[in-house]
């Protein structure tokens, strides 16, 4: 009798309990799918969608449900925005869950990247309200790992512009001086070769022809008549013109001992000249002269054109043409600077007693940082006001990877030469290296025609996730950072020809080519350059052991 009325007993407790627990039930990880899996990152996030689905009659009509995404790695986690939502019977303003239906959420998560999330957990957590009743629910694991190979894209691989000399070896210059002739004259006048400015044209010949860095290399003598006679006329005019400034030159050099090529012309009507002089001049009828020369290509219908409109050729006989009826003697001269050996010399042992572009040349023939720095330091300390020192300083500064050095060296020619490209460039570099892209884009605008803007733009890009952009900005330049661009738009076969144009290989030209190879499912590519890549860099031998790329390969031999 007992036992008869106690096992129903425990039946209707055992109803009674499981009627009234109202808890929703833990879920797995079968109900929910991630976009990409494993997880990439872009543009130094972690971006990704959960895709889940609440079964049928499982949602309580009066819970409200938040979902927390974490990204879990070995010393931490990092929570993303929670999403929120709620049974039917719930006022709110949360996505509704059916009960009899089951309902499915989209959710859209994203981490800032550190390096530890490369092994990686993304868990969601369950937070259930029930009127006063809180309770969590077993965590859901629903992807691991994070794929990082957007991460090697390396500024420090990036080239700083220099802002370079203007030293020259040789020097062009010319000197020049003119002997005026009366109309129809071809004698040359005593007044015209003592003129001031003869005088010191045989000066600098002279100068030139002593000089042990000067070298005479022409003297070139150019005759004209003006176009106010016949062809004829003017054409012996100017042929004895040029006649008699030869014969006069070259008495001047034999006098002097000075030795020179020569060589002559004449022009027997200057209409170029005229042209020029009336152009240039306040006549009041000019227009109507350039229009007659417009008009007639004639050299004697031009000048009968002319000389009919009387008023004006009165004009052009006083103001215009008695200019038209000269000589040019013109002395072409190199002046020839320090030989490397003496510039070299003197960078180390006399920096004063060199010209600013000749101590910035003298970087130039230095092989070492060490070396350029030093010389750098140098052009600072003597010539503090040209900026081109301590762009040049920073640059170096920066490939030998003191940014701080490196920024304040730039900023410091920024300040002497604020629209430089090559120092605006240059800080983009350093924006780009501490992540401030809206710093670095601004300075890479203001860097227009900068030979290294390009590559670059390329690393701007990839930080920011535009791949497409990047191999674009990139071109056809063989470089680490090129190859990676490729590699992230599935370009194989271009990022390996990339790979291997690179000129001087390193720790990071191999691993991205074991990364193809893995990509490729190329195992012995992957073993061999992993190998290469490690044999040069030791640290690579942790980062290939945390890689997804390397998931599927064994590689513990090289890791260990």
């Amino acid at each position: 009798m007992i036992k008869k009325i106690y096992l129903p007993l425990m039946v209707l407790m055992t109803l009674a309990f499981v009627g009234c627990n109202k808890d929703m039930k833990p879920l797995s990880a079968d109900y929910f799918t991630v976009t990409p899996s494993p997880l990439e990152v872009v543009g130094g996030q972690v971006p990704a969608t959960v895709t889940g689905t609440f079964p049928e009659k499982y949602f309580d009509k009066k819970s409200v449900v938040t979902v927390t995404p974490y990204l879990v790695y070995a010393d931490g986690e990092t929570a993303g925005t929670p999403f929120v939502y709620q049974g039917e019977k719930v006022e709110g303003n949360n996505q509704a869950i059916s009960y009899k239906m089951g309902g499915v959420v989209s959710m859209p998560v994203n981490f800032k990247y550190i390096p530890a999330m490369r092994k990686s957990e993304l868990q969601l957590a369950f937070k259930v309200e029930r009127g006063n009743k809180t309770y969590e629910l077993p965590r859901v694991t629903v992807a691991e790992g994070v794929v990082s190979t957007a991460e090697i894209a390396n500024v420090q691989e990036l080239n700083p512009a220099i802002t370079p000399d203007k030293f020259q070896r040789i020097i062009k210059e010319t000197y020049s001086a003119d002997i005026m002739f009366l109309i129809q004259q071809a004698n040359l006048r005593a007044e015209q070769l003592k003129s001031e400015k003869m005088n010191a044209l045989h000066n600098e010949i002279n100068a030139a022809a002593e000089a042990p860095n000067k070298e005479l290399t022409n003297i070139n003598i150019s005759s004209y008549a003006s176009p106010d006679g016949g062809v004829k006329l003017n054409t012996t005019l100017a042929e004895n013109r040029e006649k008699n400034t030869v014969d006069y030159m070259k008495k001047s050099l034999k006098k002097n001992k000075i030795e020179a090529d020569m060589t002559a012309e004449f022009t027997a009507q200057d209409w170029e000249g005229f042209q020029e002089l009336v152009s240039k001049s306040n006549i009041q009828d000019k227009e109507l002269i350039l229009n007659v020369l417009s008009m007639y290509s004639d050299p004697e219908q031009r000048e009968r054109e002319i000389k009919n409109m009387s008023s004006v050729f009165e004009v052009l006989a006083e103001e215009i043409l008695p200019q038209l009826r000269y000589s040019r003697i013109t002395a072409s001269v190199n002046v020839i600077g320090k030989s490397d050996e003496e510039i070299s010399k003197l960078a180390q042992e006399n920096p004063d007693s060199l010209s600013v572009d000749e101590l910035l040349y003298a970087a130039t023939l230095v092989k070492t940082n060490k070396e350029k720095a030093d010389i750098y330091a140098k052009v600072v300390e003597i010539y503090p006001n040209d900026y081109r020192g301590y762009n040049n300083l920073g640059m170096v500064q920066y490939e030998e990877g003191d940014l701080a050095a490196a920024k304040a060296n730039f900023d410091k020619a920024a300040r002497i030469a604020p629209n430089t490209p090559e120092v605006a460039m240059n800080q983009g570099l350093i924006a780009l290296s501490n992540s401030d892209y809206a710093a670095a884009e601004q300075a890479f605008g203001k860097s227009a025609g900068v030979n290294e803007l390009n590559e670059a733009l390329g690393v701007f890009y990839m930080k920011k996730g535009d791949y497409n952009a990047a191999v674009k900005a990139f071109g056809d330049v063989k470089s680490n950072n090129a190859a990676l661009a490729q590699i992230l738009v599935k370009d194989y076969s271009k990022a390996k020809a990339t790979l291997a144009g690179v000129e001087t290989p390193n720790a990071n030209t191999y691993y991205l080519m074991a990364v193809l190879g893995a990509r490729t499912n190329n195992e012995q590519m992957v073993v061999s350059n992993l190998k290469k890549s490690i044999s040069m860099d030791s640290a690579k031998a942790q980062q290939a052991a945390t890689d997804l790329e390397f998931a599927k390969f064994d590689i513990s031999s090289l890791v260990k």
